[in-house]
């Protein structure tokens, strides 16, 4: 009988192993999409920073695709605004998710922690 109890154990214990790769994976995959984020915000701090010494009023090209439409100077400062907004909203949103992946993990590893503990008292009461 203390068979099947081993193997449920065992099964269970994969299993976990298994839910803490891919939440560790997943974790990876919001890190380098945050980081790809906070290089596209700087990319546009910069632009502000440069479009800022331009007189007003004056016409420039922005960039759409792979092509540059000649735009009003106030509608492409409007633009990166937004753009900014845009690009802090989907950070925070990576860094929430990014915060609930890790306190599953953490519960993952307690969780194995948890199991390997109570097969170790089991096989001390077997001895017993």
């Amino acid at each position: 009988m203390a068979k099947p109890v081993d193997l449920e154990l065992k099964k269970a214990f994969t299993e976990l192993q298994v839910k803490m790769v891919e939440t560790s994976k997943k974790i990876q995959i919001i890190d380098s999409q945050i980081n790809t984020l906070k290089r596209v915000l700087q990319h546009v701090d910069i632009t502000q920073r440069e479009i800022s010494t331009l007189p007003p009023g004056i016409k420039t090209y922005e960039s759409i695709g792979r092509m540059f439409l000649l735009t009003d100077l106030e509608e492409v400062k409007n633009n990166l605004k937004t753009r900014v907004s845009q690009l802090t909203k989907r950070t925070t949103d990576l860094e929430n998710n990014k915060q609930y992946l890790e306190k599953n993990l953490k519960e993952s590893e307690d969780n194995i922690r948890e199991m390997v503990q109570q097969r170790k008292e089991q096989s001390e009461a077997k001895a017993n």
